[in-house]
């Protein structure tokens, strides 16, 4: 049983399955940020594995490049509703800020997505050192939270191989679309898949095979937003309507 009596000073994340009783070894990473929050054996503190487990236990060792916590209790979370984002290969700052926002909201999904006008753009954020990059945003965002669940990270894709759900509604923000209420409402059961576009907008080409491959056009605002804030909004935006809702 978890014990509600004592706030837990940090939570951790660890890609293991967690089990009561046992002793759950963390890294570096973990060992490093322990030392600089100085933490100590007995302290308590909150383990989260991205897979929907959450664990209370307690340091019993901190070493060099290690971590030991004996877990007293593992809570399972069931996950949210799905939201799944599509984002546009950017500027690289501007898009480990919306991964570590929509993350901290709630996404399923991420995948970047390269448009014509994304090779015009420098630092851009691509290839598997950077993909990397997110993931340790988005890990370091979960931990921030609490949460329970983190995105899982599909391959860079172009605008023709973008990755859809099953049951997905493919939602393309733009400024000439119905209210994102209006698209939402209309097939409440999907999964939303959200695609932004990239900085200047979506190319014309571009957004009609969008279109003619189902893709509803969906506005925000009146004002033209930059990719990461049109993309934490909408995120935002579905999560406000479908919070607590279950798979």
């Amino acid at each position: 049983m978890e014990r509600d009596d004592r706030a837990s000073v940090s939570t951790f994340f660890a890609d293991a399955a967690f089990a009561a009783y046992a002793t759950t070894t963390l890294g570096e990473q973990a060992a490093h940020h322990a030392r600089v929050k100085r933490l100590d054996v007995g302290d308590v503190v909150r383990l989260t594995n991205g897979a929907g487990s959450i664990a209370l236990g307690t340091i019993v060792a901190i070493r060099k490049a290690a971590v030991d916590v004996a877990v007293e209790s593992v809570r399972p979370v069931a996950a949210p509703f799905a939201i799944h984002l599509r984002a546009p290969i950017a500027d690289r700052d501007r898009m480990l800020m919306l991964a570590e926002k929509a993350t901290e909201i709630g996404i399923a999904s991420w995948q970047s997505v390269r448009f014509k006008r994304s090779m015009s753009v420098s630092p851009r954020g691509e290839g598997t050192a950077f993909a990397e990059k997110l993931r340790a945003r988005m890990i370091a965002a979960l931990e921030q939270s609490g949460g329970a669940w983190l995105p899982r990270m599909l391959d860079e894709a172009d605008v023709a191989a973008i990755h859809l759900e099953a049951s997905a509604l493919p939602i393309v923000l733009d400024a000439g679309g119905e209210s994102l209420a209006s698209t939402m409402s209309a097939r409440e059961e999907c999964e939303p898949v959200v695609l932004v576009g990239p900085e200047g907008g979506i190319e014309p080409d571009e957004m009609a095979k969008l279109i003619d491959a189902g893709w509803k056009c969906a506005r925000l605002a009146q004002n033209t937003l930059r990719f990461e804030t049109a993309g934490i909004a909408a995120v935002a935006a579905i999560r406000s309507t479908h919070y607590g809702e279950e798979k």
